[in-house]
Order: structure tokens, then C-alpha cells, then sequence
């Protein structure tokens, strides 16, 4: 049964935000969850073949942060217009933004897939791989980017759907593709021994799974917006404001990627276990930044149907409501984490005490961190989700550019190890500072009550 617009319009604009914000939050927590479970089981189970191999999967983290990039920021671009125009009431707009996004995403993973597979080993370098990871790095990265296409649309299908307040059908894609996942890893690196390779070609199935169960919630009428190629726009200025307001997370998540070759690359003067360590430690991070993510993902529509409403009193409401959930998410994360760090790290790699001492000192530097994750990131969401381009792309830039480019060529030089293994969390440090006065502008500026 197809939903009703002005139905889930008026429960956008009229439900209480806390219950609200966690309906809508569940299921994108829990797909965002289930991605990183997936994503750790890679690092786990590719960790039992070496510590070379492991050191592989953070050189592939970054080529798989390129591919996010250009999904998530199609799909955060569409997902803020889409959500706008619903609570508009404009949704011949919506769809029409949908179609164009997801086209244009399906055709973007098509171009990465040929420039990545001519330029492979060059581009393996440059992430970040020694000589002796460059083996794992290439056959593991050859065979993701055979699903970039794949991989792009699915994330950018996740955007629409999330846009119009069904995080419920993206959390089946998503969830389902990533379940499937951590059975496959065990199966076809250990039982078909095919070592790495079996765990890169377990996620591209998992991700077409993926894919095709996105797409059928579209076929099957079950959405707001259609989707077909022949709703896509001929403008390309309608492309160019997908682009400007998806901004933010080409510039974070493309960061992320080039923050992750720096770290290798500062890393590896240490050893491949200390590209590793970086690399579990890491892993185990992103857990928790995905957990406040997902949260985001549930304020987000909630925030741009108001918005659009002109209801900024309830918008306010929203990005606070978020704040507080996110932020005692964290710091019980924080303590947790902090208490079994040894014993976490040593579950990756229990035969490699290196790994364990560089791994558990870089996670007692992430957890001191931690409190401040979950404000930051809904600062620059909300930038995002109400259109304020220019500054939403500022903070997005922060943390994996603007303040760690900078600390990567000071805290290695003066700390050594010490240093790599703090470079992130400084500068999640410096990103929350930075984002106080932003926060209290826009509050004071553009949503203060009329």
C-alpha cells in the first residue's frame, strides 16, 4: 500500500519530537549499526589471515569512503530538497530529485569503477600501502570497486527513502545486505579459501542484495516519490543544487578518505601493525560515530518538514531532543570502551602484541572524545538538512580536513606513534569547538521565533 503524503506530513508536523525522532531514529540505527558490524566482521575475519592483511582493509577504507561519497552526498543532497518539498506539499519537486539523484549516482559508481580498475596499484599506493600490503590491498580493492555502481545507488536510494520518514524500507536494504555479509565473510575466506578476496566479494553481493531490495521498495509503489530515469531532470541546474546542498557530505566523506590515507601513511614508518592497530582502533570508533549518525538520520526529515512548515520553534526542538539522545549514547559508549579496551583490541589480533599496545592507546584517545561527537555532528546536520550550504560545508570539512590535515604534519612529528594514534581524536576535539558559534548564530539568526 502506497503511503499517504499529507498523512505522514501532518505526523511530521504535528507528533511529538522525542517520540518522533526516536521512531524515525530505530531503524536507521539500526542499519547503520548492522553496516558497521558488517564492516568490523571484515576487519575480524581478514585479520585472522595476518597483520599485512588487516593493514589492507583500512588501504581499502579509504577507496570505500570515495564510493560513499559520492552516494551519500547525491543522496543527503536530494534527501534535504525532498524532505523540504514534502513539507511543502511540492511533490511533483520530489520526485523529481529522487529520479535525478539516483541516476546520476548509478552513472557516477560506473566512472569510479573504470578509472579505479585502469589506475588500481597506483591507486593502492597512494592510500597508503607498503610493499608487503600492496598484495592484499589490490586484490581486495579490485573486486569493491566492481560494485561502486551498485554501492552508490543503494546509498543515495537510502537518502530518498529516509528523506520522505521511511527509515523503516531503508533499514530492510541496508540490514538485510549486511547480515548476508557477515555470513558470507567466513564462508568464502575460510571454507573456499579465498582469502581476502572472499571477504571483498562477499560485500559486493551483499551490497547488489542490497541494491535490489531498495530498488523494489520504488517498483513496488511502496514510496512517496517515484523513481525511473524518465522523471530525472534535464537541467543540469537542477543537478548542480543536488550537488551544492550534498556538499557537506562529498566534502566529509570525501575527507574521510584522504584522512585515512594520511593516517596510513603516518602510520607506516611504524609497521604494518601499526596500520593495523590504527585501523581496528578505528573501526571500533566509527561504531559508535555511525550509532549518533543514524540518530541524525532520524532528525533529519523531522527537521526539514518543519522547516519547510516554517515551524522553526519544533525544528529547535528537534536538534536538541537529537543532541541530548546522541550525546548519553556516547558517553556510554566512552566508559564502556575505556574499561575494555585491551580486551577488545586483543579480540582482532590476539597474536600480535604490537597491534594490541598501539590499538588500545588510540582507542583510550578515541573514548576521551567521544562526549563531544554527537553535537558537533548534528550541527552540521542541520546546516545541511535547512539548505545553509557554505557553512554546512565548512563543518563538514572540519573534522577530517580543515583540523587534521594540519595535525598530521605536527602530532607524528612530535609524538612519534603517540601521535598518529591521537590524530583523529584532536581533531574531533577541535571540530566541537569550532562548531559552538556556528550553532548559536543559526539559532539566534535564522530560527529565532518571529
Amino acid at each position: 500500500m502506497q503511503i499517504d503524503p499529507e498523512q505522514q506530513r501532518q505526523r511530521m508536523l504535528t507528533a511529538p519530537i522525542p517520540k518522533l525522532i526516536l521512531t524515525l531514529s530505530l531503524p536507521t540505527v539500526a542499519s547503520q549499526l548492522v553496516s558497521t558490524i558488517y564492516n568490523t566482521a571484515d576487519t575480524y575475519f581478514v585479520s585472522q589471515i595476518g597483520t599485512s592483511a588487516a593493514a589492507a582493509v583500512g588501504v581499502v577504507f579509504s577507496l570505500m569512503s570515495i564510493i560513499q561519497a559520492v552516494g551519500m552526498g547525491l543522496g543527503m543532497g536530494a534527501n534535504s530538497l525532498i524532505s523540504r518539498r514534502l513539507g511543502a506539499k511540492r511533490n511533483k519537486e520530489a520526485t523529481l530529485y529522487a529520479s535525478s539523484a539516483v541516476t546520476a549516482s548509478f552513472l557516477c559508481g560506473c566512472v569510479l569503477l573504470i578509472i579505479g580498475l585502469l589506475f588500481l596499484r597506483p591507486l593502492m599506493r597512494l592510500l597508503g600501502s607498503t610493499d608487503t600490503i600492496l598484495p592484499f590491498s589490490s586484490s581486495y580493492g579490485r573486486i569493491i570497486l566492481l560494485g561502486a555502481p551498485f554501492m552508490c545507488a543503494s546509498f543515495t536510494m537510502n537518502g530518498v527513502l529516509r528523506a520522505e520518514g521511511e527509515a523503516f524500507f531503508a533499514m530492510w536494504g541496508l540490514c538485510t545486505g549486511g547480515i548476508l555479509n557477515m555470513v558470507l565473510d567466513p564462508l568464502f575466506i575460510f571454507t573456499f579459501h579465498m582469502g581476502i578476496a572472499g571477504a571483498a566479494l562477499a560485500t559486493i553481493l551483499s551490497q547488489f542484495v542490497s541494491f535490489a531490495i531498495l530498488l523494489s521498495v520504488f517498483l513496488r509503489g511502496k514510496s512517496i516519490v517515484s523513481l525511473s530515469p524518465k522523471f530525472a531532470s534535464r537541467s543540469i541546474s537542477d543537478y548542480t543544487l543536488i550537488l551544492s546542498t550534498g556538499a557537506p557530505t562529498f566534502f566529509r566523506q570525501g575527507l574521510a578518505s584522504l584522512a585515512s590515507a594520511l593516517l596510513n601513511i603516518n602510520a607506516a614508518p611504524f609497521g604494518d601493525a601499526a596500520v593495523a592497530a590504527v585501523t581496528i582502533s578505528n573501526k571500533i570508533y566509527l561504531m559508535v560515530r555511525n550509532i549518533v549518525l543514524g540518530i541524525g538520520q532520524g532528525f533529519q526529515p523531522v527537521a526539514g518538514y518543519n522547516y519547510g512548515a516554517g515551524d522553526k520553534k519544533r525544528t529547535k526542538e528537534a536538534f536538541w531532543t537529537a543532541t541530548v539522545i546522541g550525546t548519553v549514547v556516547c558517553c556510554t559508549a566512552a566508559i564502556l570502551l575505556a574499561l575494555h579496551a585491551p580486551a577488545v583490541i586483543t579480540w582482532f589480533r590476539k597474536d600480535d602484541p604490537d597491534v594490541i599496545r598501539i590499538g588500545t592507546h588510540a582507542l583510550y584517545f578515541a573514548c576521551g572524545v567521544m562526549p563531544f561527537m554527537a553535537y558537533s555532528t548534528y550541527v552540521n546536520q542541520i546546516f545541511q538538512f535547512l539548505g545553509f550550504r557554505v557553512p554546512a560545508t565548512v563543518l563538514a570539512s572540519c573534522r577530517q580536513g580543515i583540523c587534521f590535515i594540519p595535525l598530521v604534519f605536527v602530532l607524528p612529528r612530535l609524538f612519534g606513534v603517540t601521535g598518529v594514534e591521537m590524530l583523529q581524536p584532536m581533531a574531533d576535539l577541535l571540530t566541537f569547538f569550532i562548531a559552538v558559534p556556528f550553532q548559536i548564530h543559526l539559532f539566534r539568526k535564522e530560527l529565532a521565533a518571529k
